[in-house]
């Protein structure tokens, strides 16, 4: 009985290892084969409001799932379609849009490191970037902290969604943190699309100025939390 149940478990395993694979090839394919080409066709937004123009009401569709393969992705950076979702849609319905797109990509992502675990995740991000953000998963406060790092601007959000993946917190709540944790900077970058799509270029110019600002500050100040962090993890000194 006891080999019985051995044999089925290493068949599981290998199952489950086989699959991660074939997800793996999967998001690589789509990286490789739409996502590039995405990224290239929204870094110029004139064209981009074009071909979504051409696709009526799908294009609302086509878009929210361009998102959510940006977000499973990981590689691809996503900064180039939310601004293009401005410009398209205009700052509300864009803003509406990229967070729809965000939460199903948020969704498939949690989903599919839940059922492969930290390997699946090893193939987007090196160990020591993993390492780095481990006081998340082991705070007391864990809930709370992924809700405040997600919402810093400049923060590795595709990072952390995957990482927060490997923690027992619930899935409403997950989706939730990685909502609002990407809220703040979808509305930054559909306002400067939006303002670009109207010709308000002093106003773009004024909010891709401090979005760079912001997110300069931001990437700081989540160096010095994980720095602070992970000394008094390992036993250091806090500052």
């Amino acid at each position: 009985m006891n080999f019985l149940k051995e044999q089925l478990k290493k068949r599981k395993k290998q199952l489950l290892c086989v699959a991660g694979l074939l997800c793996l090839a999967v998001v690589i394919l789509l990286s490789w084969e739409a996502g590039l080409p995405m990224v290239r066709l929204a870094s110029d937004p004139e064209a981009f409001r074009q071909w979504i123009g051409q696709r009526s009401l799908s294009g609302q569709l086509v878009y929210i799932l361009m998102v959510a393969a940006q977000v499973l992705a990981a590689v691809v950076p996503g900064e180039p379609l939310e601004i293009a979702g401005g410009y398209a849609f205009g700052a509300a319905e864009g803003t509406v849009l990229c967070l729809l797109g965000g939460a199903l990509g948020s969704f498939l992502v949690i989903g599919l490191v839940r059922l492969f675990g930290q390997r699946f995740v090893g193939f987007f991000f090196s160990l020591e970037k993993l390492r780095s953000i481990r006081f998340l998963k082991s705070s007391p406060r864990r809930t709370m902290l992924f809700l405040l790092v997600f919402m810093i601007p400049g923060t590795p959000k595709d990072l952390l969604c995957y990482f927060v993946g490997l923690t027992d917190i619930k899935l409403p709540a997950l989706m939730v943190i990685c909502s609002l944790g990407r809220l703040p900077s979808i509305i930054t970058s559909t306002i400067g699309g939006s303002a670009l799509g109207t010709q308000r270029y002093i106003l773009a110019v004024v909010v891709f100025a401090l979005t760079f600002l912001l997110s300069g500050a931001g990437l700081l100040l989540y160096n010095r939390i994980c720095t602070h962090h992970n000394r008094h993890h390992d036993g250091g000194e806090a500052p």
